[in-house]
């Protein structure tokens, strides 16, 4: 992967090399030249926070950012990286100078709502969610949809949540944080088999479920007096994550 964005790079520099003439030319290809060399490393800093390598990723950054200090996704893409090392502060003020250098940028808006969202800001979380989805050319409003649906779960706001969560699925129907949320919001209200439906739809998305999918499941089946796949969910639960809170619930038979 190295390789071939090195090439891309090549490549890029050399059609911001051969374009134009004079001063004011000039001045345009430097700017494009910049600004490839930033989206390149962005897009690096991306690939290897994928990987969890954010020490190579935030080196990324400071590539694109000694090439093009106001490229607003740099910050994006750095605010992300700081949210996972729990630099919360500083990813706030990156998250913060993207979207004052590209205000309409709906990625942004979405992602600096889930930072918000998750330490301890979901109401101010909602407003970003919507910003995102205000923009006309936001190609994943799903995404904005079902966080939108999730936050808003958090403090208590079902009835939003659940409107966030089921325009999320016109969309794209079988999104698995929609689905998952519908489940959670059908249990809550003792709807137990559209919770049992939703959650079969999610799990056919899923390679593995977590602690939490498996304590819904097994409280799922059992309000609908399936003890066969309650007792495959709980042997899963205590087989996978014996250490974890909702396998202690289990046991003490909550």
């Amino acid at each position: 992967m190295i390789k071939l964005v090195l090439v891309l790079i090549a490549l890029l520099l050399s059609a911001c090399a051969s374009n134009g003439g004079g001063s004011d030319g000039a001045q345009v290809d430097t700017t494009t030249r910049s600004q490839a060399i930033a989206k390149i490393h962005t897009e690096l800093a991306d690939s290897y926070f994928g990987r969890k390598q954010y020490g190579i990723a935030l080196q990324e950054i400071d590539t694109a950012l000694r090439a093009e200090s106001r490229y607003a996704p740099a910050f994006n893409m750095r605010g992300l990286i700081r949210m996972e090392l729990l630099e919360n502060d500083r990813a706030d003020e990156d998250f913060k100078r993207s979207l004052q250098l590209d205000p309409r940028d709906s990625r942004t808006h979405n992602n600096y709502g889930w930072f918000l969202c998750n330490s301890g800001h979901e109401k101010k979380s909602i407003s970003q969610f919507i910003e995102a989805l205000n923009n006309p050319l936001y190609s994943t409003p799903e995404k904005a949809l079902a966080n939108a649906g999730v936050c808003s779960q958090k403090i208590g706001k079902l009835k939003e949540a659940n409107v966030y969560f089921q325009r999320a699925l016109v969309r794209q129907p079988n999104l698995p944080e929609a689905l998952y949320g519908l489940a959670e919001l059908s249990f809550a209200e003792r709807d137990f088999i559209g919770a049992k439906s939703y959650f079969l739809k999610y799990q056919e998305k899923l390679l593995e479920l977590t602690a939490e999918n498996l304590w819904l499941a097994v409280r799922i089946e059992r309000e609908v007096n399936d003890a066969n796949s309650e007792q495959s969910y709980a042997l899963q639960l205590r087989k996978h994550f014996p250490d974890s809170r909702e396998t202690q619930l289990l046991l003490k038979g909550e």
